[in-house]
């Protein structure tokens, strides 16, 4: 069952939330975040990388870095900025962007079950990037990023959550790439009870996005023996049938000392290549490439597909084996400087212009991987491939923060 509590959030004054809240930390560099939070003393970049106080080229891993976070944080809460809420409760937070809507639950879950698998994952995580986030909760005794966690629709708690929505919202601002955000607060006993009892009839959380935060989370958790409240991580639950997966496609610097045309006649042994096809595919098995000015669609062959296992099934998997790796020599795609990748949020055009500038030799877009197929692969067990799966819109850190 999963277990999901109420709690007191620290959250932004509603008239200050547009200035405050932002993008993750993880989804920036550090001169892009400066570059956002200028003359906004307001930004939570100032806390989620506060880095961006401290002269350019420090270590975002020096001590002052965290130490800083820490301060900034503190100055937010002192100035009335960030206020907590009494008593304990739930949120309800809803995303709007464009055509798509997704509404979840603002809760904290378990460490452990996380460490019980009963919160599923399926990614491995990098310890570098667990000390980060152990660091930044330990030095502000807080959780400000939150997991992004799904779970098979339930038609009751769905039904629920959404007329807590209908009401007038807390908070309601658009950021500025033009994303809306709301919240509302959840807080009538009975009311939350039904939640908890709601969500303990799910056998199991998925985590979508957020592996460093959660792993890191259960690691204060056994370094403080449960003290506080750091026996819970702060997430936001929702149904998995209104998320919104987009691609995350791949650019490789050169063809590996091959010529386009027998580039091509390879290709030709894994896929049915089309050489009018289409920037974006538009089924699952089909992939876009771009080269020389020209976009080709690719389906891999009947052949190719005969596996079982759902995670050698996936196109990122396919790809790799049987062309990444024997064809580009691009043997580990984590850490291999010949291969990068783009976010589906930046679209198609993105790889033609990295292409066309001569940054890259030539683009793979890809279809992205459905929510069923994360919850099947997660409940195997298995790890999908890195940089699988892009999620969007993304939480903003600050809107919601989960003091420990």
């Amino acid at each position: 069952m999963a277990m999901v509590k109420p709690f007191a959030a620290l959250r932004p004054k509603p008239e200050l939330a547009a200035r405050i809240c932002e993008l993750p930390y993880d989804v920036m560099s550090s001169d892009e975040a400066r570059a956002v939070a200028a003359g906004n003393p307001l930004s939570f970049l100032h806390v989620s990388k506060p880095e961006i106080d401290l002269p350019p080229g420090t270590d975002v891993h020096a001590p002052e870095v965290y130490a800083q976070g820490g301060e900034n944080f503190q100055k937010l809460i002192r100035d009335g900025a960030l206020r907590l809420d009494a008593p304990p409760g739930f949120y309800v937070y809803r995303q709007i962007m464009g055509t798509h809507t997704q509404t979840g639950l603002v809760a904290t879950a378990s460490c452990v079950e996380y460490q019980r698998g009963i919160i599923r994952r399926h990614e491995q995580t990098r310890v570098d990037k667990e000390n980060d986030r152990v660091r930044h909760i330990e030095t502000l005794n807080a959780q400000t990023s939150p997991v992004f966690l799904t779970y098979p629709a339930a038609r009751t708690l769905d039904a629920f959550i959404a007329e807590k929505a209908g009401g007038k919202p807390e908070i309601d601002f658009t950021a500025g790439d033009g994303i809306r955000h709301l919240s509302w607060t959840i807080q009538e006993p009975h009311q939350v009870k039904f939640i908890e009892t709601q969500f303990a009839r799910i056998p199991n959380l998925y985590i979508a996005d957020g592996h460093h935060r959660s792993a890191a989370a259960a690691r204060v958790y056994e370094s403080r023996s449960g003290a506080g409240e750091s026996g819970r991580f702060l997430a936001v639950i929702f149904p998995h049938n209104q998320m919104q997966i987009l691609p995350y496609n791949r650019v490789l610097k050169d063809l590996n000392g091959w010529a386009p045309e027998q580039l091509l006649e390879i290709l030709g042994t894994v896929f049915a290549v089309n050489t009018y096809g289409t920037a974006a595919p538009s089924r699952e098995h089909e992939l876009g490439f771009y080269m020389a000015g020209k976009w080709h669609t690719l389906a891999f062959r009947h052949n190719v597909l005969e596996v079982r296992d759902p995670r050698e099934l996936l196109d990122v998997t396919l790809l790799q084996k049987h062309v990444l790796g024997p064809v580009f020599g691009i043997d580990d795609p984590r850490t291999n400087q010949r291969i990068q990748f783009v976010g589906g949020i930046r679209g198609t055009e993105e790889l033609e212009k990295l292409v066309n500038r001569g940054e890259y030799a030539c683009a793979f877009s890809m279809y992205p991987v459905s929510t069923e197929t994360l919850m099947t692969i997660s409940d195997a067990g298995g790890v999908m491939p890195p940089k699988s799966t892009w999620f969007e819109p993304k939480l903003r850190d600050g809107m919601f923060c989960h003091l420990i």
